[in-house]
């Protein structure tokens, strides 16, 4: 099995490319989360419209900045990783049976998310 640390010798750009995704998502849900936390006017009226009451919306919003944090941590980017793409399911799911609107930027964090994971787990 080959560890990104023996990866780092072999494809330098592997790990440039899985840095990229971990600085940028970490940026996305650190954005998205903050604004959930601080009760951003679009983030309240879309929690109301979830149904499941503002806890929630406080909930996901520090499950977004906890693991966007952890996304910038080597050793804890694969939780960070696996706990965000659980939460993209989530807004995939709340996007097409509740909400409506696209889930195209859901499904690409899903993607970058699990990636992550993927290549981190590797470790």
């Amino acid at each position: 099995m080959t560890t990104l640390t023996q990866t780092t010798t072999r494809r330098p750009g592997l790990v440039a490319l899985i840095w990229t995704f971990q600085i940028a998502s970490a940026a996305m849900f650190l954005l998205s989360g903050t604004l959930k936390l601080s009760g951003a006017p679009m983030m309240v009226q879309m929690f109301g419209a979830i149904g499941l009451g503002q806890w929630f919306r406080y909930f996901t919003g520090a499950l977004e900045v906890i693991s966007a944090v952890l996304l910038l941590v080597p050793s804890l980017a694969r939780f960070g990783a696996l706990a965000l793409a659980v939460t993209m399911v989530g807004a995939i799911l709340t996007h097409l049976f509740i909400i409506g609107g696209s889930p195209v930027v859901p499904i690409a964090l899903l993607a970058t998310t699990t990636t992550i994971a993927w290549v981190r787990s590797r470790d």
